[in-house]
């Protein structure tokens, strides 16, 4: 399926979010106060949007690595590094090929729905993160106000999969994206999966009216404050 969409998808991504999704992925990479000096992981990078904001930003990271498991959206996000200090390859985010504790950060922008065994996937990125690394995640929610949520559901079930079917010509991918959002786990459910992971503080932000949630966790600090939902 993200095969044969990968040709309109980052078009798809800025329409359908009326171009928020480059703000939650700036939003994102600051929260994980970078230096200049760090080696990333983007996992489920796609198109390679967020690896490229991890690279771009004022105090971007020295290395950033992407993987996804399609490689048609490899093949597109392969041109759009180009000349970047950026890896792309394909493998599985629920067996991550890169050696204990060897990344400073790791990103996923809305793709951990898509892991058929999520927590597999934290895991992995526990094992692969350095002591006091940290996580940054953004995934679709709903809304918390009653009124927005109902307004919500409707884009999201009747417009934004008669959009996407017609620019994408993909019959199922943009019904599959409302459904899956719907039945991800809800942010303190999902905050508490981190946990068990193996995570130590873990902190979930609402942005734009809680339509996407960005979830910052810290490896190790069994000490600190838990789970922490803003």
């Amino acid at each position: 399926m993200f095969d044969a969409i990968a040709g309109r998808y980052d078009l798809l991504n800025h329409l359908l979010s009326a171009g928020l999704d480059r703000r939650w992925r700036t939003q994102a990479i600051a929260a994980l106060d970078l230096t200049g000096g760090e080696t990333v992981l983007d996992l489920c990078t796609g198109t390679a949007d967020l690896a490229l904001a991890a690279a771009s930003a004022t105090k971007g990271a020295r290395r950033v690595v992407g993987l996804d498991f399609s490689a048609e959206m490899l093949r597109i996000g392969i041109e759009k590094v180009r000349g970047r200090n950026i890896a792309l390859i394909r493998g599985d985010a629920t067996c991550i090929p890169l050696a204990d504790g060897t990344v400073d950060a790791v990103t996923i922008g809305f793709g951990i729905r898509n892991v058929e065994h999520p927590l597999e996937a934290c895991r992995e990125i526990v094992r692969v993160l350095r002591p006091l690394g940290k996580l940054a995640i953004l995934e679709f929610s709903l809304p918390r106000s009653t009124i927005l949520r109902s307004s919500y559901l409707w884009y999201f079930r009747r417009v934004l999969p008669l959009i996407g079917r017609v620019i994408s010509k993909h019959q199922g991918a943009y019904t599959y994206l409302p459904q899956s959002v719907e039945a991800f786990p809800p942010p303190e459910a999902f905050s508490r999966q981190l946990r068990e992971s193996g995570f130590g503080t873990v902190r979930a932000v609402p942005l734009t009216f809680g339509v996407v949630y960005l979830f910052v966790a810290l490896k190790g600090e069994p000490n600190g404050p838990g789970v922490i939902i803003e």
